[in-house]
């Protein structure tokens, strides 16, 4: 088993399930798609794009496996591997059909809620948007494409986010997802090898090399910068920079948050305020084409493009 019986009841106990047998693709109800359930709040991604945080499925095809180990990760990056070591794995209807199951089940305390909203009880029971992005990097798992089509197949719109490290994978993309972000969170190599701890030799390259194959993709491109005080805050021009030589649609740029294990790498501290994240956003986008066209003050995020998304 790629995680073990120990590991499998600890990431269950903080929400995980998992889908198939197999122990790589697993689901996790997002904080917000709580909070949309009783109307306390959506995510940024329905402001920005019209996504439903109540029928949004948070999910992963690739849990264990990632080329980095990024200091700002939420989750335990002990248990990351590289690149997938097995040929053994589930198949994409069963990882759908079963992250489904797990959502349903989790969200069926809501039905005894007064406060839920009952439009939104019956429309979560057939999510319709798969966030790839809960853990690990969704490129690596071997049907990616073959998962991607399945969910388009079931009318589900796709968000996949990648660390930009699989650029043969993004080449060899039949599926386009419906959105692909590829995660820039450095504005050159050394603040690159500090912050996302990367555990291959040449992760910097294959990041560039996967900005520069955006050019060939059809579907909607984002580059999302995480912004961590003291760490990868710094040099907004070079940042600029990358993003004026990208071909890309939008750039998200959000505050780290001090939760999860990343708490035992980084400090309070290193979650910027307000004021750090809008001077930094501002910084970059004087040195870009782009401009601030929204925000969300809640989830500290600013989206910079040239005009708003259509929904």
């Amino acid at each position: 088993m790629l995680i073990t019986d120990t590991k499998k009841e600890e990431l269950e106990k903080k929400g995980y399930r998992f889908a198939g047998k197999h122990r790589h693709a697993t689901n996790k109800i997002c904080h917000w798609t709580r909070k949309s359930m009783t109307d306390e709040g959506s995510c940024y991604k329905e402001q920005f794009y019209g996504i439903k945080s109540h029928r949004c499925l948070q999910m992963t095809p690739s849990l264990p496996y990632c080329q980095h180990k990024c200091l700002f990760c939420w989750r335990d990056t002990k248990i990351t591997k590289t690149k997938w070591d097995t040929d053994k794995y589930d198949d994409p209807k069963t990882i759908i059909e079963d992250c489904i199951q797990s959502q349903n089940q989790l969200l069926c305390g809501f039905f005894g809620n007064d406060k839920a909203n009952p439009k939104k009880l019956e429309e979560c029971k057939k999510p319709n948007n798969a966030a790839l992005s809960l853990a690990g990097e969704p490129l690596l798992y071997p049907e990616i494409n073959q998962l991607i089509e399945e969910f388009h197949k079931q009318d589900f719109t796709t968000f996949l986010v990648t660390n930009g490290e699989s650029p043969e994978k993004i080449k060899t993309l039949t599926q386009e997802p419906t959105q692909l972000y590829i995660s820039l969170d450095a504005p050159n190599k050394e603040i690159y090898k500090n912050t996302c701890q990367p555990q291959i030799s040449n992760g910097w390259e294959k990041l560039q090399e996967s900005l520069q194959q955006l050019s060939t993709i059809n579907t909607r491109k984002v580059l999302r910068i995480t912004s961590v005080n003291n760490k990868n805050m710094a040099h907004p021009e070079e940042y600029a920079k990358i993003i004026e030589n990208t071909d890309v649609d939008y750039v998200e740029i959000k505050a780290y948050m001090f939760v999860g294990s990343s708490r035992e790498r980084l400090e309070w501290e290193n979650m910027p305020t307000t004021k750090q994240l809008t001077q930094f956003t501002e910084d970059i986008v004087k040195n870009t084409s782009m401009d601030i066209i929204d925000s969300v003050d809640k989830s500290r995020v600013f989206l910079l493009g040239h005009e708003k998304p259509s929904k």
